[in-house]
């Protein structure tokens, strides 16, 4: 991070706009997140573990454990969520053959479906967006090299 590197650089009246710009970006997306989760019925953390589930690198079974740290919550709080998951039908939970001590969590047809037509909508707004983040994003990294 530039700034943590080196707290005497002076920061241009550009870099803050730019911050507070993606900020402000940023802010939207989650907006329209937020709005399109709750469409479907479901609070924005559980739209966020149901993706975190479906996207775990190589497919590979997710854990309670890797829940927590792919959402950056407490391993009680994804037990809970994972819970509400499961008692609203979006998730099973079944034991680890190799280690029965952990769970491993996987996604109902139910939860397919309603994860499908999010990803797909969230997508289509990534895209839109796409422009205006990257303008962004290549004045901040100009700024980079330039100082």
């Amino acid at each position: 991070m530039r700034v943590a590197r080196d707290l005497d650089e002076t920061l241009s009246q550009a870099d803050y706009e730019a911050l507070a710009t993606l900020r402000y970006t940023l802010r939207k997306f989650m907006d329209f997140s937020t709005s399109a989760a709750h469409h479907e019925g479901l609070p924005p953390q559980q739209h966020q573990a149901l993706l975190a589930i479906k996207g775990n690198p190589q497919g590979e079974a997710m854990t309670i454990g890797m829940l927590a740290e792919r959402l950056l919550i407490a391993p009680h709080t994804a037990t809970e969520l994972a819970g509400r998951l499961i008692e609203a039908g979006y998730v099973t939970r079944h034991p680890d053959p190799d280690d029965k001590r952990r769970q491993k969590l996987r996604l109902t047809e139910k939860s397919e479906e309603i994860l499908r037509r999010l990803s797909a909508i969230h997508l289509r707004e990534i895209r839109d967006m796409a422009p205006e983040l990257i303008d962004i994003l290549t004045h901040l990294q100009a700024d980079v090299g330039g100082k």
